[in-house]
């Protein structure tokens, strides 16, 4: 590995760094399929957010480590799809290890995918991105005006809730905790339950609850999901809050604290999914209803379910920037660093 190649892009404040490493010459990922490459790269014996050192684990590291990247950095590496029907797929990786699932990258790939050509789009209309990643066959589909995307609609993996009010202990207090799949596995809480508020002052009190109670289901049989490890356990915990309804439908602010203690800018475009099953179950969102999804920057996503479970999520992204990441052999400090 000499240099390492990347375009950058963030979908609601949050960063996706893309690496196509089929254009690279960057380690193989042995597999048949996406979620078979996302096995090998987390490697026997590892786990998303703990796996195994690898030659190509090392580039992910180079990448969201200090001094090239930093403790919120997100981003994947593109290679083959499962079959002709998509036209590429991802692994998806953050500063821990490696995801499932992720929206807000589904969104960036999309633009990505228009703007250096490898899919064509007209420059007034929609075209559809199709992308394998590890929890399945994911859609971004990609809106032009003039030339230009104006947006992007992420079309996930069915979503299911898998249990209600589970009772959490956390050094703030109880929280009554639902699950929902959607992709990755979500825990949702209300702020309010725990003293909280979605706020950037009370990032430190959310960030700390979300690693307990990632912690305290990590063997809750309903974090478990049928298709096997890969797709169990809590990926994100989010925390929301109630704001006035639109006339569209319901109206909230989350944070989701993910991994192992890494705050999503964005309102989380898989966590949204789960929100989105959530509030329907409760009969608060119908047919040709959207719910507005803020984040705790203030940007948004709106979000809408139909009745075989799958979502949509509708956000924006924009380029920013492109690098030539490269090791200096001299360099005690390697591939980087955490703090």
């Amino acid at each position: 590995m000499n240099t390492v190649r990347t375009v950058d892009y963030h979908t609601a404040g949050e960063p996706f760094r893309i690496v196509d490493a089929r254009a690279q010459g960057l380690p193989p990922v042995p597999g048949d399929t996406v979620a078979e490459r996302c096995a090998t790269a987390i490697g026997p014996g590892g786990s998303g957010t703990a796996p195994r050192r690898g030659a190509l684990d090392d580039v992910r590291r180079l990448l969201v480590q200090e001094p090239r990247g930093h403790a919120g950095m997100y981003g994947g590496f593109v290679v083959p799809a499962d079959d002709d029907g998509a036209h590429f797929g991802v692994l998806f990786w953050h500063k821990d290890g490696y995801s499932t699932a992720c929206g807000h990258g589904t969104m960036a790939l999309g633009a990505w995918a228009v703007d250096s050509g490898v899919v064509a789009a007209p420059d007034d209309g929609d075209v559809a991105v199709r992308i394998d990643v590890p929890s399945g066959r994911v859609t971004a589909t990609v809106h032009r005006d003039g030339g230009r995307t104006t947006g992007i609609t992420f079309r996930n993996v069915p979503s299911r809730v898998s249990a209600r009010k589970v009772p959490v202990a956390t050094t703030l207090g109880i929280a009554e905790v639902d699950i929902a799949h959607a992709g990755a596995c979500y825990a949702s809480v209300r702020a309010r339950d725990l003293g909280l508020d979605v706020t950037r002052a009370a990032l430190a009190d959310l960030v700390r609850a979300g690693v307990e109670i990632r912690a305290a289901l990590a063997t809750h049989p309903a974090t478990w999901h049928p298709d096997g490890p890969l797709l169990s356990g809590v990926y994100g915990v989010i925390f929301h809050e109630e704001l006035p309804d639109t006339p569209f439908g319901p109206h909230q602010r989350n944070v989701t604290v993910f991994a192992d203690g890494q705050i999503d800018r964005s309102p989380c475009g898989s966590g949204t999914s789960t929100r989105l099953a959530l509030l329907a179950e409760d009969g608060r969102l119908g047919p040709g209803e959207d719910l507005l999804h803020e984040s705790v920057l203030g940007t948004v996503f709106t979000g809408r379910i139909f009745p075989n479970g799958v979502t949509e999520v509708t956000g924006a992204a924009y380029r920013t920037g492109e690098h030539t990441f490269s090791v200096d052999p001299n360099d005690a400090l390697g591939t980087g660093f955490r703090l």
